[in-house]
């Protein structure tokens, strides 16, 4: 692709107070774009005279996931600068910056100390010599932060799952619609051969007409109570807790103060709603890949869960749920299966998991019952060749690679905004059916359910001043 000849940017500026104040007092609504902020890639991007022509990044949240994946993942791109690092743990923050500077430092032969460090990812969106910025926070930050960073012209990578109510995804997918910025959902598998594979057996007829899909969760524990401790200095916890009701600080809450074990919050539903999102949005995309099915969702729900009675930690635990689309294919979801994704059609089954590979180290894998990654009822089934007529799904060798190619070439990536909300819905809805121990019918198009106040209550919660986004009308993707 040829670089841009010159800067487009005709638009008048937004300054650091305006965009703070904006942010903080909850206005920055979702249907209305900031002026002041680029529709396009900036110059700094692809100008004739800018070095390397690299893209500018901004890391938001530092934690465990950022810095075993999605940075270093970032990092290996001669394309890519991460120039900020962002975080409200300020020791963290700046942890981030020094693993930065020492990855430049090594690669480059000599000493480099070019990473800036916020505490306030508001004002990192300021920052005109940034392009675009990788959210790897909590789950509750996901929505807000896409939201804001769109409109600040910034294009973005966003871990999974996409939202934490399918109110806020909404929210978030219209604004990357809106505001034409490229937004990639952490949903690596689509970047691994084997789930593409399958997912283009399964497209192409291999095991017949689809029938029935078991999607194998990982399940979490509970925990005991936990004693309220005194909020630490480096740590802006009322930040942290952004859009949630404000509740008293404890570690086990957040995440661990000394090194980057698995935190906390992934057990507490204020932030997200458990396995059933924090995996499911990677095996349920992946089957919503082969049913074609990616841009609806199911029409009925049902299933049941434990929930633990006590303790901090308050996830769902043991579970099965089940959905059925309009196409009429039977999905059950559990963490009593396998991990991974069984399609059964009138003609074989094949099963897809990430075998015995993990993102991080604390990745809850079981690797006896998942170490073959593709299985079928009939090995001719995975010698296949897809023809030339046929079904050919999008490739993608490396999903942060994917992600800087489409801020380049301006397409879609693997993982558009769209799919990722689709894919976090239907977790949702599952969720949802989980809560309410009951059949729920669910309309993909409205997306609210059929008659059903109480379930209705599920698909937004109220968000805390000054934290929260909001719009004024709901403009959906279609």
């Amino acid at each position: 692709m040829e670089p841009e000849k010159k800067s487009v940017l005709s638009r008048k500026s937004v300054t650091r107070r305006k965009f703070l104040d904006l942010t903080t007092k909850g206005t920055l609504a979702t249907t209305a774009l900031i002026s002041g902020f680029p529709a396009i890639v900036p110059a700094s991007v692809f100008g004739k005279n800018a070095p390397s022509n690299r893209i500018n990044i901004g890391a938001l949240g530092v934690g465990r996931i950022s810095r075993t994946h999605d940075m270093p993942s970032v990092l290996q791109y001669d394309n890519a600068l991460i120039m900020a690092v962002c975080d409200v743990d300020s020791k963290r923050a700046e942890d981030g910056k020094q693993l930065v500077n020492r990855y430049y430092t090594k690669k480059n032969g000599k000493d480099y100390d070019g990473v800036k460090v916020y505490t306030d990812y508001r004002e990192l969106l300021t920052n005109k010599d940034i392009d675009a910025v990788i959210i790897s926070t909590p789950d509750h930050w996901h929505a807000p932060m896409v939201v804001h960073s769109v409109e600040a012209g910034k294009d973005v990578y966003m871990q999974k799952p996409a939202s934490l109510t399918i109110s806020e995804g909404r929210l978030m997918a219209d604004a990357v619609k809106r505001t034409g910025r490229i937004m990639q959902v952490g949903s690596q598998q689509r970047s691994s051969h084997q789930f593409r594979y399958a997912a283009e057996l399964v497209r192409n007829g291999r095991i017949g007409q689809l029938k029935t899909v078991y999607v194998g969760l990982p399940g979490d524990p509970s925990g005991d109570e936990e004693p309220q401790m005194p909020v630490p200095k480096n740590l802006n916890y009322d930040m942290w807790l952004g859009t949630t009701p404000e509740v008293y600080y404890t570690e086990k809450r957040v995440h661990p103060q000394v090194g980057y074990d698995r935190p906390g919050w992934l057990r507490c539903e204020q932030f997200g709603a458990g396995m059933i999102t924090g995996w499911g949005s990677h095996h349920i995309d992946c089957a919503h890949w082969a049913m074609n099915t990616e841009y609806t969702g199911p029409v009925e729900i049902w299933g049941k869960a434990d929930f633990p009675k006590s303790g901090l930690w308050d996830v769902h635990g043991i579970f099965r749920t089940e959905a059925r689309y309009e196409n009429g294919v039977h999905m059950i979801v559990s963490n009593e299966l396998p991990n991974g994704i069984r399609f059964e059609g009138t003609e074989g089954w094949i099963f897809v998991s990430r075998g015995d590979a993990s993102v991080t180290a604390s990745d809850p894998v079981d690797k006896q019952r998942a170490a073959k990654a593709l299985d079928a009822s009939d090995p001719k089934i995975l010698s296949s060749v897809i023809g030339p007529n046929e079904i050919h799904l999008t490739v993608s060798k490396e999903h942060h690679g994917n992600w800087l190619e489409s801020i380049v070439s301006r397409k879609e990536p693997i993982a558009p905004a769209e799919v990722g909300h689709r894919s976090c819905s239907a977790c949702l809805l599952h969720h949802a059916a989980m809560k309410l121990n009951r059949k729920l019918y669910w309309d993909p198009q409205k997306e609210q359910f059929k008659n059903d106040a109480d379930a209705n209550k599920l698909l937004s919660r109220t968000q805390r001043s000054p934290y929260a986004i909001k719009a004024v009308a709901s403009t959906k993707s279609r």
